[in-house]
């Protein structure tokens, strides 16, 4: 059956890429299917919050609505036109059959007035709500807490929206709610509230999202190799998963800042059960046991790649040049010791993370991560990284600034991990490493980020802060 969707507008690319994943979580592709049916409303923009999709059942769109960041909400269409005289034509067509069980008079109802690019007086409000005494309500109006609850939603023309995408024509909709999402989600997660954050937290609408992209729920374990303060975790298990985090900074993960601002201080903020287990360990140098594999449901993350903290590794300089041999550390010492680190690129960074990913996730397991992109001009062609065991289903982008963006990528692992796999593995990123984005390997990535001008190939100096370049409505966090 056919739903309205409307989307929060912002995240733009993020939208379907979760519905599709919490349609997968649902059960809404178990007769088959690959993907879902999308298709816009009549004059809409593709980046218009409104959108038709084809969903098995109401439970389902129900299940999504209800869990997504990005949905505000699920409905069953009466009616659509660019007029409230269509409108009325269109609701009095729909079938009898399929109004009249949400009609009856021991039903309580309500009708909410809602809009896109304009804002609605409360006394026009009301006008909008007199004009549908057409449809025959037989039950009470309970504006606190009524067993249906129904939408009219009124878009503005397209040149009086200020930036927003081009709506052709005023569109009016109405229909039943079918799910709606939780408002107090992400106020309760703000990270202002939070009692301990580190300078490369996850903001708490993103962790949802790759939450949902790696479809925790009770019963599954998620692990983040990069913890830090363990915003990420936080929202796997808000859904119920089991977490295990690690990370090479032993001081975030044993002292925080005291007994009482932690890591596991947060989890006790929200009443989370905690972790399975936080070590300090390093992604170059996994500590895990050679036999042991396929363990973790998910593996989601956001890498060190530069911008506002840098990759380490183990080993000082001085070690991994050779210049000194390996050394023990005493055992009257190791209590406090702090191991030395070096510097760890990004291309080498995102090899060990596939690798850990081929070994340690369960067939049918998915890696999330953030992977950073610098565009030189707009015909600038995106490589992302590959692995024989994935299979990429989601990329969606964030745009940070003019020149830099961050994609979230969302992998299936499709086959299992063998030694011949390694190998083409290896083969694999070395080709990538070797043919795309030179600032993988060098570490100039924060340089290219932050600098203001870009050189033609003239030698004259074009500036980055052209107003006119700058997109319209998908601004900074969009």
């Amino acid at each position: 059956m056919w739903y309205l969707c409307v989307f929060f507008h912002r995240l733009l690319d993020y939208r379907r890429p979760e519905v599709e994943a919490l349609a997968e979580l649902f059960g809404a592709f178990e007769d088959g299917r690959e993907s879902l049916e999308w298709k816009l409303p009549q004059l809409n923009h593709p980046d218009s919050p409104f959108h038709f999709v084809n969903l098995p059942s109401e439970d389902i769109a129900r299940n999504i609505a209800n869990r997504s960041i990005l949905v505000k909400g699920m409905y069953e269409l009466w009616g659509e036109g660019c007029s409230y005289e269509e409108l009325e034509e269109a609701i009095k067509a729909y079938p009898d059959e399929c109004k009249l069980p949400y009609l009856t008079s021991e039903s309580t109802f309500r009708i909410i007035v809602d809009s896109f690019g304009k804002v609605i007086s409360f006394e026009e409000q009301n006008k909008r709500i007199q004009r549908f005494t057409y449809i025959p309500f037989k039950g009470r109006v309970n504006l606190k807490n009524p067993e249906h609850k129904f939408w009219l939603i009124e878009t503005d023309e397209y040149g009086s929206n200020n930036g927003l995408p081009p709506v052709v024509q005023r569109r009016l909709f109405f229909g039943r709610e079918v799910g709606a999402a939780d408002r107090k989600l992400l106020p309760t997660y703000q990270l202002k509230s939070r009692k301990y954050l580190g300078p490369t937290a996850m903001d708490a609408e993103m962790a949802f999202l790759m939450a949902n992209q790696a479809l925790a729920t009770p019963g599954k374990l998620v692990y983040d190799p990069f913890v830090g303060t363990g915003s990420i975790l936080v929202a796997a298990a808000h859904f119920g998963a089991m977490t295990m985090g690690t990370d090479i900074d032993i001081r975030v993960v044993r002292d925080g800042r005291g007994p009482e601002c932690n890591v596991w201080s947060n989890f006790k903020q929200y009443g989370l059960p905690m972790p399975v287990s936080l070590l300090r360990a390093d992604n170059n140098l996994p500590p895990w046991r050679p036999g042991l594999k396929e363990v973790f449901d998910a593996i989601i993350c956001d890498p060190p790649y530069g911008v506002r903290a840098g990759g380490r590794k183990s080993g000082g300089r001085k070690l991994l040049k050779g210049v000194i041999d390996p050394y023990t550390v005493p055992d009257d010492k190791r209590l406090g010791h702090i191991p030395s680190t070096a510097p760890y690129s990004l291309a080498e960074c995102i090899h060990d993370l596939f690798e850990l990913a081929a070994r340690m996730l369960v067939m049918g397991g998915r890696l999330v991560f953030f992977y950073p992109v610098i565009r030189e001009d707009e015909s600038t062609e995106t490589h992302y990284p590959e692995h024989p065991c994935f299979t990429l289903v989601a990329a969606c982008e964030q745009i940070l600034s003019l020149r830099y963006s961050r994609h979230l990528l969302t992998m299936v692992k499709k086959g299992p991990y063998s030694e011949e796999i390694a190998a083409e593995a290896t083969r694999m990123h070395l080709d990538f490493r070797e043919n795309h984005l030179k600032w993988l390997e060098d570490g100039k990535l924060h340089s290219a980020v932050f600098s203001p001008i870009n050189y033609q190939n003239d030698g004259s100096v074009e500036s980055k802060l052209n107003k006119d370049s700058k997109p319209k409505y998908r601004g900074k966090y969009v």
